[in-house]
């Protein structure tokens, strides 16, 4: 086994994720029926980090905030659901009373303006604890500094949800840099299992992503260019009511997620 020491730039980014972590945590209480995923805060700074197109994030964001509303609507005391969206692609993570209310809780989303698909692991049960949520967080934080440390691949690719233990990465990246992720996820202590819900791109397509980006930017131009995957037997995405197109994506499992179990 392999040791690494921890340095002091390390130590402060692990204590920015828990502080802010802590302070979402503050806000929670054991009957919030609905959490929204967090694409609803961008910086200017990670939009320009961020694999996805300019228009994506403002739709994740409109995805999010429209997801949150109508859960509302449906909501009852047996239900805690969390809408995280990313690329366009939504994730509902909690629990709910019935199979019906999980089946309802997915068609409300699905109708969504923009949304191109939705991964439905929602549990029927008791929602989670206050604890529970607690150590979520924190699990969260753990995961996104691990990943920052990381030098062989680029953090921003993914987005992490925590649900009981489970680790969701969702994102856009590379076979090697998904996997990779992967690996450093499960190292972390409190990990559970984890749920790849990424959208895979070649190296090629990556590697042509950056170089329109670094074309972009000496042109003064804003934002990066979406990455898609060119794959010629997959289908573009109907644009949607917000003028902003949507790029090629591979077809998801049948399930919609792939599950790694921590061995």
């Amino acid at each position: 086994m392999t040791f690494t020491t921890v340095t002091k730039t390390s130590t402060q980014r692990l204590a920015l994720a828990l502080t802010l972590g802590a302070a979402l945590v503050g806000g929670l209480t054991a009957c919030v029926p609905l959490v929204v995923g967090g694409a609803a805060v961008v910086g200017v700074g990670m939009v320009a980090t961020d694999r996805r197109s300019s228009g994506a994030q403002l739709d994740d964001q409109g995805i999010e905030l429209r997801a949150a509303a109508r859960v509302r609507d449906i909501a009852n005391d047996n239900m805690y659901v969390s809408v995280t969206s990313y690329n366009r692609q939504v994730l509902l993570t909690g629990a709910v009373g019935s199979d019906a209310d999980r089946r309802r809780v997915e068609e409300e989303v699905g109708r969504i303006v923009n949304v191109r698909s939705v991964v439905n692991e929602l549990t029927v049960g008791s929602s989670s604890t206050f604890q529970d949520r607690s150590n979520d967080l924190y699990v969260t934080g753990k995961v996104k500094a691990s990943l920052l440390d990381a030098k062989d691949i680029f953090a921003n690719s993914f987005k992490v949800v925590t649900e009981r233990g489970t680790v969701y990465l969702m994102g856009i990246a590379t076979r090697r840099e998904t996997d990779r992720a992967t690996e450093i996820t499960r190292g972390v202590t409190g990990v559970l299992k984890v749920v790849r819900v990424v959208e895979i791109v070649s190296e090629a397509d990556l590697a042509a992503a950056q170089a329109a980006n670094q074309a972009a930017a000496q042109r003064g131009g804003q934002g990066p260019a979406p990455v898609t995957s060119a794959s010629p037997s997959t289908p573009s995405a109907p644009s949607s009511s917000s003028r902003v197109p949507l790029p090629p994506m591979e077809p998801l499992p049948a399930s919609g997620a792939t599950t790694s179990p921590i061995r």
